[in-house]
């Protein structure tokens, strides 16, 4: 039996997320379940490797496969994003108080005099 590692739901799907093609192939699905026919023509790889995509998303269950008769149809399932979107929370707060700073700061330089422009002179207290 060889030596297997144990993959954590989250991290499949950010392995998942980490290639443009999936990514590209999760927008595509986002609209409406897809047979693999269909999918592998909208993009300019072989379906082989088409395939092997749709596999590594099926397994981080950000795609459910299911058949029609001889067909089988790709569907979005979005549940695995929402520990993603948890994940990442922590760094919207995290850039959101630095934009605020960002904000801040030239909000203020803005309103300082232009340089050749005359400055404000402050009264002595």
């Amino acid at each position: 039996m060889r030596n297997r590692t144990v993959t954590r739901r989250p991290d499949a799907a950010f392995h998942a997320l980490a290639d443009p093609t999936r990514r590209a192939l999760l927008e595509l699905l986002r609209g409406a379940a897809r047979p693999a026919g269909e999918i592998a023509q909208a993009f300019p790889v072989s379906r082989p490797a088409i395939s092997k995509h749709l596999r590594v998303l099926r397994q981080a269950c950000l795609v459910r496969e299911h058949r029609v008769g001889r067909q089988r149809l790709y569907e979005l399932d979005p549940r695995p994003l929402r520990e993603v979107d948890r994940w990442l929370e922590q760094y919207r707060v995290f850039w959101d108080t630095k934009l605020a700073g960002l904000k801040a700061f030239v909000e203020s330089e803005a309103s300082s005099p232009e340089p050749g422009e005359p400055h404000k002179q402050r009264r002595a207290r």
